[in-house]
């Protein structure tokens, strides 16, 4: 059996950009003549579970190179302890993106990204940015956009290579706002977006559920239940009949519903027909955020695809 061989860290911008260099130089496009180097890149705040392994598994299947950062970004935390008490794991995390086959992970520290303190210029989520998860968490998606749009600049290849990043569906309101960053901006990256990875029962994964009892983790399932609701009677072109999928939720007594939304995939707005009483056609997402004692949850669902 091989041995799982660590990735290399690097700390500052400068060594990143020469290792980015050294391992494309060091990768030969072999399996044909005229194949185009390429290098796949996985943001992340550390806290790995197997939703992120999803990502870095997507980026090596993809790419002949693979980078991911850790990174506990302070501009997405509305609360001071809320940024204190995030979990640092740094040599667990390097030991699941190993086995994943990570080259190179940039784990930079706040004065890395942030020289100057707190930046002056940040990027702006807009109108996209406000509602649902923006709603709940003023200031969020901007700061996920400061560093998202910070991170892609210093992470793209030096060199001529295809530049491909990672992100969850499960944070479907984040992958929107960066899909609509990278189009405004010109980013030269392609955003590919990996499934939702969820236990065996349904539940999506998420950093949060460590913070589930037992039992508030039996009910947080409802929420996968009534999504999956929506997902069978879209595929069977029936009603969707929301109300019933937000009684099913409304109905388990440990969760606290924030909001239960079909929308438009890219505009995230509202969808005004074909939900109710009409026979589903076409494609929308499926949003759900509750509370399950004291952890909130989020999770989403395409709808005909």
């Amino acid at each position: 059996m091989s041995e799982t061989v660590m990735p290399r860290v690097v700390k500052t911008s400068a060594d990143l950009r020469l290792a980015t260099s050294e391992l494309l130089g060091g990768h030969p496009a072999t399996n044909h003549a005229d194949q185009q180097r390429s290098l796949g890149f996985v943001p992340t705040m550390g806290a790995l579970h197997e939703g992120h392994a999803a990502l870095a598994r997507a980026a090596r299947r993809d790419n002949e190179v693979v980078v991911a950062s850790i990174f506990v970004n302070p501009l997405q935390f509305g609360e001071p302890s809320d940024l204190q008490r995030y979990p640092r794991q740094l040599e667990k995390d390097l030991e699941l993106l190993a086995g994943c086959g990570v080259d190179l992970v940039f784990a930079p520290s706040e004065e890395e990204m942030y020289p100057a303190g707190p930046p002056l210029v940040t990027v702006n989520s807009g109108e996209l940015g406000q509602k649902f998860e923006g709603a709940a968490r003023p200031g969020h998606f901007d700061g996920m956009l400061t560093v998202v749009a910070k991170l892609l600049h210093r992470v793209a290849p030096g060199v001529e290579a295809a530049y491909r990043c990672y992100f969850g569906q499960k944070d479907a309101q984040q992958l929107a706002l960066i899909r609509r960053m990278v189009n405004d901006l010109d980013y030269p990256a392609e955003i590919i977006a990996v499934p939702t990875v969820r236990t065996p029962a349904g539940l999506a994964l998420s950093s949060r559920n460590r913070f589930l009892e037992a039992d508030e983790e039996d009910a947080a399932l409802v929420l996968s239940r009534a999504l999956r609701l929506l997902v069978d009677r879209a595929r069977r072109h029936e009603p969707l009949d929301i109300d019933s999928a937000v009684a099913l939720v409304t109905g388990q007594p440990e969760v606290s519903l924030d909001y239960f939304e079909v929308v438009d995939p890219s505009t995230l707005e509202p969808l005004a027909f074909n939900c109710k009483d009409k026979p589903f056609t076409g494609e929308a997402l499926a949003l759900v955020a509750a509370r399950v004692g004291s952890v909130r949850l989020i999770d989403n669902a395409p709808l005909g695809q």
